[in-house]
C-alpha cells in the first residue's frame, strides 16, 4: 500500500500546528535544594565576616598617615596636631565628625574643614581659613589686635594688623546705640558696611568708624573721608559712592548716607 503524499503530509503537519492546538503547559524551573542554599549561606557568612575583618582586624585598612591641606596662616603640622588623630588605628573607625569638631574648637581661624578617608591608609584634613574684614585693637592686651571676620566671628590675636585690613574704631562708650545694641551688634554692622564696599573703596579705607547704629563713616587715603550711616542698603551706597567718586575727583568728604541724595565737597 502507497505511503502519504507529500500534499497530504503537509495538511498533517498543518493540522498539527503548536499555535493551533491548545498551549503547553510552562517549563518549570528546578529549584536548589536544601544543601545549595546551606552552602551558599555559608558562602555569605564567610564573605561578610572576611570583609569585616579587613575593614577592622587587617593591617591593610589602618591609619597611617595625615595630612592638611588649605592653610595660610596656620601650618599643615598645626592642623594635623589639633586633629589628635590616632594612627594605627581602623580607618572604617575613625569618627570624621568628631575630628571636624575638634579642628573648629582648638583652631578658631579655620572657617571650615573637610574630614575625608583616603583609602586605604589615610586621612585628609581641607580646611578653610577665615578672612579678616577688620581688625580691632584688643583693650584687654595692650598691643595686641583681634582679627573679625565677615561674619563677625573675632577669631584670632595678633601683634601686628595684618597689612590692607581696615581697622575697626567703637567710639560709642555710654551712648544710646550702645544700650540699645551692644558692642557685637554695632561691630556686625561695621563687618556689613565693610562688606559692601566697592573694591577701589576697600583698598583705600583705613578706619572703619562707629558712632552709633546709624552712624558709620570711613576714612580713606588722601585725607578722605566718607559718612554711610548705617549698614543698610549698602549695594545702593555703594553704586552711589562709585559714581560720587567719578563725578567729584577733587572732593575729599563724601556722604552717602542718604543714597539717593549724596553730596560730596572739597573741604
Amino acid at each position: 500500500m502507497a505511503g502519504p503524499t507529500t500534499a497530504e503530509r503537509g495538511e498533517r503537519q498543518d493540522r498539527q500546528d503548536p499555535d493551533s492546538g491548545p498551549p503547553r503547559p510552562p517549563l518549570l524551573k528546578r529549584l536548589p535544594g536544601p544543601r545549595a542554599l546551606i552552602i551558599s549561606a555559608v558562602c555569605l557568612a564567610l564573605l561578610a565576616a572576611g570583609g569585616i575583618w579587613v575593614l577592622y582586624g587587617s593591617q591593610w585598612t589602618r591609619v597611617e598617615r595625615v595630612s592638611a591641606s588649605g592653610t595660610r596662616v596656620l601650618t599643615p603640622d598645626q592642623v594635623v596636631e589639633a586633629a589628635d588623630v590616632r594612627v594605627g588605628s581602623p580607618l572604617i573607625s575613625v569618627d570624621t565628625d568628631e575630628i571636624e569638631a575638634r579642628l573648629l574648637r582648638k583652631l578658631p581661624r579655620i572657617d571650615s574643614v573637610d574630614v575625608a578617608r583616603s583609602w586605604p591608609h589615610g586621612i585628609g584634613l581641607k580646611v578653610t581659613e577665615r578672612t579678616p574684614v577688620l581688625i580691632a585693637e584688643n583693650t584687654g592686651k595692650g598691643g595686641k589686635y583681634v582679627e573679625v571676620d565677615a561674619k563677625g566671628v573675632r577669631y584670632a590675636t595678633v601683634s601686628r594688623p595684618p597689612q590692607g585690613v581696615p581697622a575697626l574704631e567703637l567710639t560709642v562708650s555710654g551712648s544710646a546705640s550702645l544700650r540699645r545694641f551692644g558692642s557685637d551688634r554695632l561691630m556686625r554692622e561695621a563687618v556689613l558696611v565693610a562688606r559692601s564696599l566697592p573694591a577701589a573703596v576697600a583698598r583705600a579705607t583705613r578706619v572703619v568708624k562707629v558712632r552709633s547704629y546709624d552712624s558709620i563713616s570711613l576714612e580713606l587715603s588722601g585725607d578722605r573721608t566718607v559718612a554711610w550711616g548705617s549698614g543698610e542698603k549698602g549695594r545702593a551706597k555703594a553704586h552711589t559712592l562709585t559714581a560720587l567718586m567719578k563725578a567729584s575727583p577733587e572732593a575729599r568728604h563724601f556722604d552717602v548716607s542718604v543714597p539717593t541724595a549724596p553730596a560730596s565737597s572739597g573741604s
